[in-house]
């Protein structure tokens, strides 16, 4: 053991993203009684009845890690998710979960969930990602997280134009962060 590792991480040199990641990433999600997932700071939670709590944390994790945008609340990662809780899903979450986690303790961490930096997930989801569970998780995102008129106005986006008459006429330039 190192002096460093007396210490703990150094954190100098972080970026607001980094900082953020690994300080929300311990604490982000609670797992409440039998089927329950709900965030301590938020008006949230989540009910599994056929997954466990811990593999719905596992989900919502790595949405977070394969889409991450920080301005997006974790509700609506949960919604994009709570698909995989499912009879049909059951066996691919439990064995995508257990392999996930595998090669977290292979790494050193307790789970992947544990694995309190962005960066350590990654690398950890780069190792499954020709996987059937990883590749399902990802898509099904797609649609999943971007498909919710709740979150579109986070990134600007209007919804569909054509019964309003285009872009063209309405809001083709104002979008302001690109």
């Amino acid at each position: 053991m190192t002096k460093h590792d007396l210490r703990g991480p150094d954190l100098r040199g972080l970026t607001r993203r980094q900082l953020l990641s690994r300080s929300l990433s311990a604490g982000a999600l609670a797992v409440v009684g039998t089927g329950f997932i709900a965030a301590p700071n938020a008006a949230w939670a989540v009910e599994v009845t056929v997954i466990t709590p811990e593999q719905m944390a596992t989900l919502l994790q790595m949405a977070r890690d394969i889409y991450p945008h920080d301005q997006v609340p974790d509700q609506f990662y949960a919604v994009a998710v709570k698909g995989y809780d499912s009879e049909e899903q059951k066996a691919l979450v439990a064995e995508g979960v257990a392999a996930l986690d595998a090669a977290a303790k292979a790494a050193g961490f307790d789970s992947y969930v544990a694995a309190g930096w962005e960066e350590d997930r990654v690398k950890l989801l780069q190792g499954i990602e020709m996987t059937p569970f990883f590749q399902t998780v990802r898509s099904g995102l797609v649609t999943g997280l971007y498909n919710q008129k709740e979150v579109w106005p986070i990134f600007g986006y209007q919804g569909e134009s054509f019964s309003q008459g285009g872009y063209i006429e309405r809001g083709f330039n104002d979008i302001d962060w690109l």
